[in-house]
């Protein structure tokens, strides 16, 4: 498995690139974030990989963040979603936005991606519900978790709940975050 490259960036075309590292040219396939990043034609880069086997072809995809590539891995294992859509989400949106999306369970904005439809869209908020999270690394889930379910018990939607949580300071003690969450949801 190639983890990572780091070479000279001689080809863009997106939304392939071609990078140079000891005198071998890698085609890797980078979702528009990561394009967007790259520096100009001739300029040194580094890329977290994923290598892609196929019977016909092997695929690299590259992108500029270790979490980038560890949301297309989840992607990718959800029923349906290849490697082509999970590059196509994360070009349509960022590891942020889908992470919040999933969050709060919007499937209108994940249907604004070309190549996502509404059954395409629940599946990904049903099978990617709690898993992104880890993938991006968040340190506040556990209590931010704690927060939302105790929400849910006063009686709360998942939705209502998740925007309440979503401000709160990550060391904030749970008594207190709960506290918060419930004045953020009296104002509103």
């Amino acid at each position: 498995m190639i983890g990572r490259l780091s070479g000279k960036l001689t080809a863009k075309n997106p939304p392939q690139i071609l990078v140079e590292v000891g005198g071998v040219g890698y085609e890797v396939d980078v979702p528009m974030s990561t394009f967007y990043a790259l520096p100009s034609t001739g300029g040194s880069v580094t890329l977290f990989t994923h290598l892609v086997v196929r019977e016909d072809a092997h695929i690299l995809y590259g992108f500029a963040t270790g979490e980038e590539r560890s949301v297309f891995r989840q992607l990718i294992k959800v029923s349906g979603i290849g490697p082509r859509t999970a590059l196509s989400v994360l070009s349509g949106m960022s590891v942020a936005d889908l992470a919040q999306s999933i969050a709060l369970q919007d499937v209108a904005r994940l249907i604004k991606i070309p190549g996502i439809g509404r059954k395409t869209a629940e599946r990904l908020l049903l099978e990617l519900k709690g898993k992104l999270a880890e993938a991006v690394g968040e340190p506040t889930t556990e209590r931010g978790a704690d927060v939302v379910n105790a929400l849910v018990a006063l009686g709360y939607s998942d939705k209502e709940a998740a925007i309440a949580v979503k401000g709160l300071a990550p060391d904030m003690p749970l008594a207190e975050a709960i506290r918060a969450a419930l004045k953020t949801l009296v104002r509103r």
